[in-house]
């Protein structure tokens, strides 16, 4: 990547993005609603590293702000990296939440990545490189255990991804998706939990985790679990997927279900 646009880049993940990249050399664009925040990052760096860094204040829940965003990653032929980083996460239970936050939740962290991925796709394809990294997050894997509508989201993320991966590999496009644990960063306090409530041993700084997701973008990774030990379980879960492929659609139904008699008489 030479010039990256990254959403959600005024803190957290997509300012560590930022810092790194910044500091390898690539020229930057900044997406984010606080446009203070943004220009203080990015005469840091600029300063730093000798980077052009541009900002683009925008809210991606805005359809006229997200359309001005698909624009510029159309327009501008120096950008070859999208970090679709931005997204919110709500607390408490399904059943108490406000319609008009789950809707919130649902135009910035899947129709905002979607529409900025397609923009990308479109436009890197054209010209036979590019990256795209989705952040997505480890609830997409455990849907017992966490808020539906967030990890659903988040599922959403990682689903698109790979099917990115596999549709765009050879028009000279990466795709990675990025699932992250618990990370330090102040989504936590946007969505009313108190991060320091959970248990230390599974909290990540979240430089450690753009390190991570970032040297395994370099290992070639499509699928990167920060946190996970060892690879091979990954692996292993996506074989027994697609071990499953040949069984997931056919002309009758199991014959566990006791049913294709009934039919027949």
């Amino acid at each position: 990547m030479t010039k990256t646009l990254i959403t959600g880049a005024s803190s957290g993940i997509g300012a560590t993005y930022a810092d790194r990249l910044s500091a390898a050399g690539h020229d930057l664009v900044l997406v984010a609603r606080d446009l203070k925040k943004l220009e203080a990052l990015a005469e840091r760096l600029s300063a730093r590293d000798g980077t052009t860094v541009q900002v683009f204040p925008a809210d991606l829940g805005s359809p006229a702000d997200l359309h001005a965003v698909e624009r510029r990653l159309h327009n501008d032929p120096d950008i070859d990296g999208l970090i679709n980083n931005a997204g919110i996460s709500i607390g408490g239970t399904f059943e108490t939440h406000d319609p008009e936050r789950i809707q919130d939740l649902i135009d910035l962290n899947i129709t905002a990545l979607t529409r900025l991925a397609a923009a990308a796709a479109a436009a890197f394809t054209a010209k036979g490189k590019g990256t795209i990294i989705n952040i997505g997050s480890v609830t997409a894997l455990l849907p017992e255990r966490f808020e539906p509508t967030y990890l659903a989201s988040k599922a959403y993320v990682l689903a698109l991804s790979q099917a990115l991966a596999a549709q765009l590999k050879d028009k000279g496009v990466r795709v990675q998706a990025v699932l992250p644990g618990a990370t330090r960063t102040d989504i936590w306090a946007k969505s009313g939990v108190d991060v320091d409530s959970l248990p230390a041993g599974m909290v990540m700084g979240v430089e450690d985790m753009v390190d991570a997701a970032l040297a395994g973008l370099a290992q070639g990774e499509t699928v990167t679990i920060p946190a996970l030990p060892d690879a091979a379980d990954w692996q292993a879960l996506e074989t027994a997927r697609l071990n499953l492929a040949p069984n997931l659609s056919r002309d009758q139904s199991a014959d566990r279900y006791g049913v294709r008699s009934a039919v027949a008489a």
